[in-house]
């Protein structure tokens, strides 16, 4: 259904990207892939969103890589600056939707896992941002500056996270509710990687598992709220 393309950072680097074209765009979508890469799963979510409405951009953000292997994974993420990823490639695919003028112009930022804490990363980065929906993943609390954060914000956490505690999202919550951020928080009785149908069975890494309930109603929950911000 998607394509790859090249766009421009704020520096003038360029950059690959996975885009999935809607129909009928009433908006459009950053998609930001969990620590394994741009690969078919995250794909697949971009082609859903763009099939909801939104034409959806996954910027490459290991250029090129992408693993099955949790080593190899946690290597590829090791070596990401994720300063530059959340301000130079996030942003950088969000400008280049917005100069699209897809449906409202309007353009959101959504993230899985390690691409859920570049999504709260992004948010304090991005002022061109209209909304953004984080997947069980945060930055280490010092590096969100969450007076920066203007867009309204959707956040998706597992109580049973062992990657993401929630102890932590305890800390996050309260940091965002002094900021005044519009944030609208969901816990689910889940493991990390909830939404990931490729986290079941013999290939799954014993943190995650998938539950296909609670993605289902994750997923509505965050098409709602984008439909509502980015329509």
């Amino acid at each position: 259904m998607g394509h790859m393309i090249s766009f421009q950072r704020p520096d003038g680097q360029t950059v690959q990207g996975y885009l999935a074209e809607a129909a009928n765009p009433v908006g459009a979508l950053v998609v930001i892939q969990e620590w394994w890469g741009l690969n078919d799963q995250i794909k697949g979510v971009t082609d859903r969103a763009a099939a909801a409405g939104f034409t959806a951009l996954v910027p490459d953000l290991y250029r090129g890589k992408a693993t099955v292997e949790a080593e190899e994974a946690h290597h590829l993420m090791d070596g990401l600056n994720f300063g530059e990823a959340a301000g130079q490639d996030v942003r950088g695919a969000v400008q280049h939707l917005k100069s699209l003028k897809l449906g409202s112009g309007k353009v959101g930022v959504t993230g899985f896992c390690m691409g859920g804490a570049l999504t709260l990363l992004a948010s304090t980065m991005t002022p061109e941002l209209d909304a953004a929906v984080v997947w069980y993943g945060m930055p280490p609390l010092e590096y969100v500056n969450a007076s920066n954060i203007k867009a309204p914000l959707m956040a998706h956490w597992a109580t049973q996270d062992q990657a993401f505690p929630i102890a932590n999202v305890d800390a996050l919550d309260a940091k965002l509710a002094e900021a005044g951020v519009r944030y609208e928080p969901h816990r689910y009785l889940a493991h990390h990687a909830f939404a990931n149908e490729t986290a079941q069975g013999a290939a799954r890494i014993a943190a995650t598992q998938y539950d296909a309930a609670w993605a289902q109603l994750a997923w509505d929950r965050s098409m709602r709220f984008l439909g509502q911000h980015l329509g």
